[in-house]
């Protein structure tokens, strides 16, 4: 799958996502308030800590949010029930990777120091089990970013973001 995050009027950013299926979905971003585009952290976060059930991994297994919209390719015919399904099914992973894409963010965000805590602490608000990362996926995940907010602030021209085919939302 390949992403595209485009500069937008008023400082906003839209995500243009071309899925292996052929379609092409836009994804509005309401990041005015952030230098960092959200859904470019969301990215970088799953991406690196292989959150496949995350807002991207779902994206790549064929579900569509409500505020995406299809425009290009010719979604399956059950492509609304499917939608549905992998949603319903990913709803706790999905709220694992906005605190970890949240806390990641916030750290380049604000140009603070690498967030080994507060990662730990939000898992430990969603979970019994250990921690599963370690701090150098944690490292990993926050450089990525930083390193792609200097992109995106360096050049109006759209950003292009590979996401592996193998991750992606069980369906």
């Amino acid at each position: 799958m390949r992403i595209t995050f485009h500069h937008a009027s008023r400082g906003e950013s839209v995500a243009r996502v071309r899925r292996g299926d052929g379609v092409t979905l836009v994804l509005p971003s309401y990041s005015r308030k952030w230098r960092v585009p959200h859904d470019l952290a969301h990215a970088a976060a799953e991406r690196e800590l292989r959150l496949g059930g995350g807002v991207f991994g779902c994206i790549a297994a064929g579900a569509v949010f409500d505020n995406m919209r299809v425009t290009e390719g010719k979604p399956r015919h059950d492509a609304k029930a499917r939608s549905a399904k992998i949603l319903r099914s990913a709803k706790r992973s999905i709220g694992i990777a906005e605190v970890m894409a949240g806390v990641i963010h916030e750290a380049v965000e604000q140009r603070l120091p690498i967030p080994f805590e507060q990662a730990r602490e939000g898992w430990g608000a969603l979970a019994q089990d250990p921690f599963p990362w370690t701090d150098a996926d944690i490292t990993r995940a926050t450089d990525t970013l930083r390193e792609l907010d200097r992109q995106w602030q360096a050049s109006p021209n759209p950003l292009e973001f590979a996401w592996p085919d193998s991750l992606r939302a069980d369906r």
